[in-house]
């Protein structure tokens, strides 16, 4: 599984890098989890605003910062 968390390294960002990492750390997931921080990069997935999550590809969310649940989910999902 692939996880990107897009974002230039902001305060929300930082938080959504840990939380995706403790997230797949309590399911046991095998993930690679990757922080996109440069501007063209992110844009190439048609995000608008940071912080951002995409799981194998799928932007899964944009602009705020998930809770653990949903995270949990969309990875369950993924």
């Amino acid at each position: 599984m692939k996880i990107e968390v897009l974002g230039t390294g902001c305060t929300k960002c930082q938080k959504l890098v840990a939380l995706v990492e403790k997230v797949v750390a309590d399911l046991g997931l095998a993930a690679q989890v990757t922080k996109v921080e440069r501007i063209d990069e992110i844009m190439k997935y048609g995000v608008p605003f940071t912080p951002g999550l995409v799981i194998n590809g799928k932007v899964v969310a944009a602009g705020k910062l998930p809770k653990a649940t949903e995270i949990e989910n969309w990875l369950r999902e993924a």
